[in-house]
């Protein structure tokens, strides 16, 4: 307690060295033990404050300093780095797996002319209207409204059609085992 007494004097003009948990030459060897562990430079200073904080939790907690503050305070230290890592590493693996997502997965050759065999195949068995519409809207990228003028016919009958049409045509290749 204190040590917190101390620290909330700070704020009111104490001098920082008598309030400080670490002094200069632990504080370096923490920066040493953090640096050696390979966290970053710019994240130092952090790793110097989580060693302050578990010093003053620790004192918070009524617990006893412990005999060597300066070996326990490289501990510490040493434990973040290995903490640092493993965030890192899990980061890491979260963007490879995001980025996995986003690929696209090309088809090969082989693949491609067997897909468009089997599509041809399946839109051939489709009755003539649903051909129509479904070539219309995904061969030549026609609005549903569009279609509807070339054809003369109501909205609602292009969507119907083009729900059937690709029921049917996903129906075909997956009997297939197309896709």
């Amino acid at each position: 307690m204190a040590v917190l007494r101390r620290f909330a004097r700070r704020g009111q003009g104490a001098d920082r060295s008598a309030d400080d948990p670490l002094d200069a030459a632990q504080e370096r060897r923490v920066r040493a033990v953090l640096a050696l562990g390979g966290v970053p430079q710019a994240d130092l200073p952090d790793g110097v404050q989580q060693v302050r904080l578990r010093l003053l939790e620790r004192a918070a907690s009524g617990r006893e300093a412990p005999r060597d503050v300066s070996a326990w305070a490289a501990v510490v230290a040493s434990n973040l780095a290995m903490d640092w890592h493993r965030a890192k590493r899990r980061q890491e693996r979260l963007g490879e797996r995001l980025a996995a997502l986003h690929e696209p997965v090309l088809p090969s050759a082989e693949e491609s002319r067997l897909l468009s065999l089997a599509v041809a195949r399946g839109l051939d068995e489709l009755p003539d209207p649903q051909r129509q519409v479904l070539v219309l809207r995904f061969y030549a990228d026609l609005p549903v409204r569009g279609i509807a003028e070339q054809l003369g016919i109501p909205e609602g009958t292009v969507k119907s059609r083009l729900h059937t049409a690709v029921r049917a045509l996903r129906a075909r290749l997956h009997e297939d085992e197309v896709v």
